[in-house]
């Protein structure tokens, strides 16, 4: 552990994902501090390091783990490392954040669980919207019956495409959009719901666009039902162009309320119901109105870090940090 308490962390990757890490945990310092990255490939790592002041650099992840001062790995590799990478961890005894999807197949999944438990250490799932301040405050106006009996959660993310190039490659991936995004969205909708049991699960996907770069989708649809007679839908595009898309929508018996991230912190609200402090000096606190997520100036990757490092110094239990939206 760090002068100041934090975690000692290890960054395992060093493009988009492992630069938005690497980001994040400098704003959330207090909490954790990155004392090495490693990347096979050479000069990434390096980069990342004088980018961010990390004073250790690895061209192998198995040799950084033999640092006995690093307490945490967090994991920005393509996901069919993603298994492998934890198994290692694990038995190294650090605790490990994996980036989305958690692994390529359900098999590799629960070995990954099985693996983690048996060494004693936390096996935590990087999930950002549910550390997203605007929509947090959609499910804390749901979660207080501002729209009644919630009968249908929409989560949808859309662009061009993925940053890194294994992304194309299913053989890296595991799939497409659907994989890419969809985990997002049907974590969402499970979360949002409080998570009950998944009765059914239909998923339409095609390759409309990139048929020339993959193999996987790039357009999906998937819809959940769930116990309790809801419904959650996901849609996921690689095949939109004009910039990146991520929105919701809930439907319940009394009220609606939307939410898109990209733009403000503006909720479009309606509940017969009330949902508590709507804008300034307003009045009424039911009907319509525009809702405001008054954090909007706190990102939710630094948050998720923030719990993560609450998990390995004990303050948290996995119990808890299941409902905030981490596998533990």
């Amino acid at each position: 552990m760090s002068k100041n308490g934090g975690v000692k962390v290890g960054i395992i990757g060093s493009q988009f994902e492992a630069d938005i890490h690497a980001a994040s945990f400098k704003i959330a310092s207090e909490e954790a501090e990155v004392v090495a990255v490693a990347s096979p490939t050479p000069g990434n790592a390096a980069a990342l390091a004088k980018r961010y002041g990390i004073p250790r650099v690895f061209t192998d992840y198995r040799e950084m783990l033999k640092d006995r001062d690093i307490e945490m790995l967090t994991m920005a590799a393509p996901n069919a490392m993603h298994a492998q990478m934890t198994i290692d961890c694990a038995q190294a005894g650090k605790h490990v954040v994996c980036e989305k999807p958690l692994a390529m197949t359900i098999e590799e999944g629960e070995q990954m669980i099985h693996v983690t438990r048996q060494a004693g250490v936390l096996r935590m799932y990087a999930e950002e919207l549910f550390f997203t301040p605007k929509y947090l405050k959609a499910k804390e106006m749901a979660d207080g019956g501002a729209f009644g009996k919630i009968h249908l959660v929409k989560q949808s993310e859309k662009h061009f495409g993925p940053h890194s190039s294994w992304f194309w490659d299913v053989n890296c991936c595991g799939g497409g959009a659907l994989m890419d995004l969809g985990c997002h969205g049907i974590a969402f909708c499970y979360w949002f719901l409080g998570r009950p049991a998944i009765r059914s699960v239909y998923c339409q996907v095609g390759t409309y666009v990139h048929a020339d770069k993959t193999q996987g989708d790039d357009e999906a649809f998937c819809i959940l039902e769930f116990e309790g007679e809801a419904v959650g839908i996901v849609e996921d595009s690689w095949g939109r162009r004009g910039g990146m898309d991520d929105r919701i929508e809930v439907y319940g018996s009394d009220g609606v309320t939307y939410a898109n991230l990209h733009m403000g912190n503006a909720l479009p609200t309606y509940g017969e119901n009330g949902y508590g402090y709507a804008v300034e000096k307003a009045r009424a606190q039911k009907g319509g109105a525009i809702q405001f997520s008054r954090s909007c100036g706190t990102t939710a990757v630094p948050r998720r870090w923030r719990t993560s490092r609450a998990a390995c110094v004990g303050k948290s239990s996995p119990r808890q940090l299941e409902r905030m939206g981490w596998s533990s």
